[in-house]
């Protein structure tokens, strides 16, 4: 009778590779995670910052990434042992101060607010650079411009009426006749 030494599988992942791991706060990763939808099964990739490692490397623990997705910041927490992950990649190491990286959170939303700042100023600069080319043209046709200018306030005294022409037309058109029209 002899033995076998084999090692006895509980879990479907392979527990000492993922310990070996040793993910940390400041590194890139990209997580496979599988995704059943009805009979089929496929792989969401999420690659992204991890901002925190909690628990160890016992059985609950788990990692947190943060990704920016079309401008929107994106976090997702893994459990480290989860059968549901197919293999976890790491991408690229940061040496990093902080065990949990919670500030970056409040730092990109800091930029953000810095270039919406700097794009409104360039967008005034654009507007100043385009006003003197319309004033420019303003300059050449100066009856244009005047009966431009009526229209607008026309409008803007009566926003119910959709042009400014038939106001001018029927000076008798009231504000209830043309809310029923429409």
């Amino acid at each position: 009778m002899t033995t076998q030494n084999a090692p006895i599988i509980i879990s479907p992942v392979n527990i000492e590779s993922r310990k070996n791991l040793d993910i940390r706060a400041g590194d890139t990763v990209r997580v496979y995670q599988k995704i059943k939808e009805k009979d089929k099964t496929r792989l969401q990739v999420f690659e992204g910052l991890v901002l925190a490692r909690k628990h160890g490397s016992e059985a609950g623990a788990t990692f947190t990434v943060r990704k920016v997705a079309s401008g929107v910041g994106v976090e997702r927490i893994f459990p480290l042992y989860s059968p549901m992950i197919d293999k976890i990649e790491i991408m690229r190491r940061s040496k990093v101060r902080r065990s949990k990286l919670y500030f970056i959170r409040e730092k990109v939303s800091r930029e953000i607010k810095r270039q919406m700042r700097k794009m409104k100023l360039m967008g005034h600069s654009t507007d100043s650079t385009s006003s003197p080319q319309a004033t420019d043209a303003e300059e050449e046709t100066p009856e244009t411009s005047e009966t431009t200018e009526t229209k607008e306030v026309v409008v803007e005294e009566n926003p119910s009426v959709n042009s400014g022409q038939e106001k001018e037309e029927n000076p008798s058109t009231n504000s209830v006749q043309g809310k029923k029209e429409e």
